[in-house]
């Protein structure tokens, strides 16, 4: 699983660490619950991050696949709740379309952006980090607006009038 952490300063993008929670060595899925919540915790307590942004769940073909992954993603929840951290999730299209300007692109594509605009000298050897690392600045550019603020408009007279500020009228 990865994660990345980003420091914006003057509306600035600057790195500040990422990489992965190693999962593979853990036999069964309580441990590897209890790992990724431990080890959350530890980056939360240690880097004191105002706010998270976690990739959303997604719709898969194998359910034990997504069920454990959506449990994962709880278990990250939870300890940014436990430590009273704001979150805010992004569908995996909207992660690579923020990035790339192409919601289908490959992990590589996603990577090698992420290398260009922080100017990481090397790719990490697993791409999982710079998958964290994608949501950290995904979120910086939707100025933390993600699913849990979309609209709940079903058209533009709904829209104006959930939104009344963004409503710009014409002048006579």
């Amino acid at each position: 699983m990865g994660y990345g952490l980003i420091h914006i300063k003057k509306n600035k993008l600057q790195l500040i660490n990422y990489g992965v929670i190693h999962l593979n060595k853990l036999k069964n899925h309580p441990d590897k619950l209890k790992r990724i919540f431990d080890r959350v915790d530890e980056i939360i307590k240690e880097y004191k991050p105002d706010e998270m942004a976690i990739e959303a769940p997604f719709f898969g073909k194998n359910v034990q696949s997504m069920l454990k992954l959506g449990r994962a993603q709880g278990v990250c929840i939870a300890a940014s709740l436990n430590r009273n951290v704001p979150f805010e999730e992004y569908t995996p299209r909207r992660i690579k379309q923020a990035i790339t300007g192409k919601g289908g692109a490959s992990k590589e594509q996603v990577a090698s952006m992420l290398q260009s605009l922080l100017k990481l000298e090397e790719l990490p050897k697993h791409l999982d980090a710079t998958d964290g690392l994608a949501a950290a600045v995904c979120h910086f550019y939707s100025k933390g607006k993600g699913e849990h603020n979309k609209t709940k408009a079903s058209n533009w007279k709904a829209y104006i009038k959930e939104n009344p500020k963004r409503n710009v009228s014409k002048k006579k």
